[in-house]
């Protein structure tokens, strides 16, 4: 049966990970014969999106009630007036809404995230009220919980915790839930009483990223030779990422490069005396102050770091001589993937470094644990605990750190250890985390 599909998020066509999970879903269930189509409130580098402005990640309403509903109030001049703002934005969200479903005659709303986290209230309680006001049945696919962030667990006042029970996320004949870790399928039940189905994220295991005559001058673009090593960090730049992390394990490494002077690399490259190890990150710059602690971090740690996220989009394009590279440029240039996040719903970013046939250095984060460790991947480990310093940045032991930089040393130098691992890793991420696997999920679910 062929349904109408609508997938509706904050911001689609960008490089967030909840972005790049719906592009793999709309091109499954488009394989399976059904109509899909984006909701969101910007279009990011897509053309065919149907847009509701107040769905706008950075709508300038709903940044001032998450303001005074999460951190403190004082734009308002009552509570009554932030509850009445919430209550007019939903309503608008609600008829806009309703006139795309009938215009589009939908069948399944999948709404990604906008009944989890609360980031926008009026978006949960809008979207709410129109599946309720028409047939529609609604898909929610929770990729992180407000109970998972320090941010929504104190709110301002009595009635917005209400608004978090009631609609994020709400409980509906007509509404299922789908989650993408085991973790948050027990919290869902115990907090909520909500039964839900595991989806983990996934990834097209037949891409084949390489330097191809787009992206070959790709390193020259950001003064990089041939011989220097990349640190990818693919992230967002956001502090649960743990980016200090990696920018230790760079630091110790870059203490000891002399280790690697003169030596051939699993490339094929030498490392000699100008060569350089760069710590590059590619991700959108979503908070600003960790942003800055991380720059001045790494300048006193003496790393090499770049950030070149204005060169890197969605897709790759070409405008007046100015190249825009994708995210899989990046993969394709790199030499080690850093993934150090100290929480996550998933990992996109892991998968894609699985697909890159890239060594990932990595934090045990709690998803990590539970859900990937099992699947039995090489990686360069950190381990499963930090504290955090006076600053606010994590850190692990240092015994840690310095086994990590020994592990990663021998893998720069040793080819047929490197291309092993790699591939091993490539094998079981196709058996359990690719489009095949996420194809026969949605059979069972997307009906």
């Amino acid at each position: 049966m062929r349904l109408n599909i609508a997938l509706c998020h904050f911001r689609v066509g960008e490089t967030d990970g909840v972005s790049l999970e719906m592009d793999k879903w709309k091109v499954v269930m488009e394989k399976l014969g059904h109509k899909v189509t984006y909701v969101a409130g910007s279009k990011g580098t897509l053309k065919d999106v149907q847009i509701i402005e107040e769905l706008h990640y950075n709508d300038a309403t709903n940044n001032k009630i998450v303001e005074n509903a999460y951190i403190k109030f004082q734009s308002f001049s009552s509570q009554q007036a932030l509850k009445e703002t919430i209550e007019e934005e939903a309503n608008s969200i609600e008829l806009k809404l309703i006139a795309l479903i009938e215009k589009n005659s939908f069948d399944i709303l999948i709404v990604n995230n906008m009944f989890s986290l609360g980031w926008n209230l009026s978006a949960g309680i809008g979207f709410f009220n129109a599946i309720k006001k028409t047939k529609v049945e609604c898909i929610c696919h929770h990729h992180d919980f407000s109970w998972e962030r320090e941010k929504y667990n104190n709110p301002t006042f009595p009635f917005i915790t209400e608004i978090l029970e009631e609609y994020f996320p709400p409980r509906h004949e007509r509404i299922r839930h789908v989650v993408i870790n085991s973790i948050a399928k027990k919290e869902l039940l115990k907090r909520r009483g909500i039964e839900s189905t595991v989806v983990p994220n996934v990834f097209d295991f037949d891409n084949n990223w390489i330097i191809d005559s787009f992206n070959a001058d790709f390193r020259d673009t950001f003064g990089i030779k041939e011989n220097d090593l990349i640190f990818l960090q693919a992230t967002r730049i956001v502090q649960r990422k743990g980016i200090e992390l990696a920018l230790d394990v760079v630091a110790e490494l870059n203490a000891n490069k002399h280790q690697l002077a003169g030596k051939k690399m699993y490339n094929g490259q030498i490392f000699n005396s100008n060569s350089k190890i760069v710590f590059l990150m590619v991700g959108l710059n979503e908070d600003p102050p960790y942003f800055d602690k991380i720059m001045k971090y790494a300048h006193k740690k003496n790393v090499d770091i770049r950030w070149v996220n204005n060169h890197i989009d969605h897709e790759r394009s070409e405008t007046g001589g100015h190249k825009k590279y994708s995210l899989w440029d990046a993969y394709a240039h790199c030499d080690i993937v850093t993934y150090t996040s100290l929480l996550e719903g998933w990992g996109n970013q892991f998968i894609e470094a699985l697909v890159a046939r890239k060594i990932i250095i990595s934090y045990q984060y709690p998803v990590f644990v539970t859900d990937i460790l099992p699947l039995k991947f090489h990686t360069v480990d950190l381990g499963n605990e930090h504290t955090l310093k006076e600053n606010g940045l994590a850190s692990v032991k240092q015994s840690i750190i310095s086994k990590a930089v020994n592990s990663t040393l021998e893998l720069l130098m040793d080819a047929d250890k490197y291309r092993k691992q790699t591939a091993e890793n490539y094998a079981i991420g196709k058996m359990n985390l690719s489009m095949d696997a996420l194809e026969r999920l949605l059979k069972s679910i997307v009906k």
